[in-house]
């Protein structure tokens, strides 16, 4: 008798590993970690991290639950935390962290890409959430743009 499980032939997928960069991993990496979970849902770990570490910010995370997305658990984690592991994608999401990203002994293919810094933004309440909201869609873009790519 002849089974016809796909799990006897060895098609079990491992999941990717993705590394979210930036400076301090409170904005826009964490933003990027969420919608990468969100998007790949189940096809990929992913890590966010940052070349120092400067809490999660509050604004990211208001901002993301007005999307539907809870990153209020996210923690700031800095890069050295994760040099065991032998990521598939790394992503810079900042300049300063593509130029100061330390050197990773692996295969890892690189991304990157400049958004800008919402946390820098400067008025009134309403202006620095419009440009919270402004980054964040750049980023869920970029990242639903890469779950189709790349996984």
């Amino acid at each position: 008798m002849f089974c016809n499980s796909s799990l006897d032939i060895g098609l079990t997928m491992t999941k990717k590993k993705i590394l979210v960069l930036c400076t301090g991993n409170s904005c826009r990496s964490q933003i990027a970690e969420g919608y990468l979970q969100h998007f790949a849902n189940s096809k990929a770990e992913i890590y966010s991290a940052g070349v120092e570490t400067h809490g999660v910010n509050p604004r990211a995370v208001a901002t993301m639950k007005e999307d539907g997305i809870d990153i209020s658990s996210h923690t700031s984690n800095n890069i050295d935390e994760y040099r065991s592991i032998d990521f598939d994608f790394i992503i810079t999401v900042c300049d300063n962290a593509k130029e100061r990203c330390p050197f990773f002994p692996s295969k890892a293919k690189k991304f990157h890409y400049n958004f800008p810094d919402p946390a820098k933004a400067t008025g009134t309440e309403l202006e620095i959430l419009q440009q919270f909201r402004s980054v964040r869609q750049l980023i869920k873009d970029y990242c639903k743009q890469f779950v189709a790519d790349y996984l």
